[in-house]
């Protein structure tokens, strides 16, 4: 790999970092509706204790899942509306690069924030050590699989009048297998059991989308633009 394609996709990932700051007020709308669905669930169960802490991790999951959902649309909406994605898909460098570092982008700005929050949420709420840390561990493992994979329905919506629904309906069934390997990671820790298992099937799942998904993103984009 060249080194002008290194600092082409390192020049994508600081302006979709620098755009997502200066939308500073757009990016807190995933946190509060995080923060506002892990804390109406307490409400609902009511004061028992033991029944919070054992659906607390599955609560945090379906609310991360939910909050990243939120921002699929913005991945690529914005360089589409400007014209700077046809640049993106003539440019000489690896589309595939360049996707991957927007991917990161998405991950950093919206799903790192959201594991910062669901720790501190989750110790409120007095949730035990080693399930907080096999919770995290699974989020921080399982979350960049959300960012790939949404990227690439972005990539297959953007453009389409309604593609907010579509991208929806393309990506939550895709994200059931990370959701599932998630919660149970969570849930053997609260019983005591070995969470290994989950977190080599996470890696996985992590290394899968990240190989195929640049490719498959850049695919869908030239696709979509030609």
């Amino acid at each position: 790999m060249s080194n002008a394609a290194i600092t082409a996709a390192g020049a994508v990932l600081m302006r979709d970092l620098q755009r997502a700051w200066r939308r500073r007020g757009e990016l807190m709308q995933p946190l509060v509706f995080f923060t506002i669905t892990v804390y109406l669930f307490p409400l609902a169960i009511g004061p028992a204790d033991d029944t919070l802490r054992i659906l607390l991790p599955s609560i945090v999951w379906v609310a991360v899942l939910l909050s990243m959902t939120l921002t699929l649309p913005d991945v690529f909406a914005v360089d589409h509306a400007d014209g700077s994605l046809d640049h993106l898909a003539l440019s000489p460098h690896p589309l595939a690069l360049l996707v991957l570092m927007k991917a990161a982008a998405h991950w950093l700005s919206g799903a790192a924030p959201l594991l910062v929050l669901a720790g501190l949420l989750c110790a409120v709420f007095g949730l035990e050590t080693y399930t907080l840390r096999a919770l995290l561990l699974g989020l921080l493992l399982g979350s960049p699989v959300l960012s790939l994979i949404g990227t690439l329905a972005s990539a297959l919506t953007v453009g389409l009048r309604g593609g907010t629904l579509l991208l929806a309906l393309l990506t939550l069934p895709m994200y059931i297998p990370v959701l599932i390997f998630g919660t149970s990671a969570a849930r053997n820790a609260a019983l005591g059991i070995p969470v290994e298992a989950e977190m080599f099937l996470l890696s996985g799942l992590s290394v899968l989308a990240l190989t195929l998904t640049p490719w498959a993103t850049a695919a869908a984009l030239r696709a979509r633009l030609g």
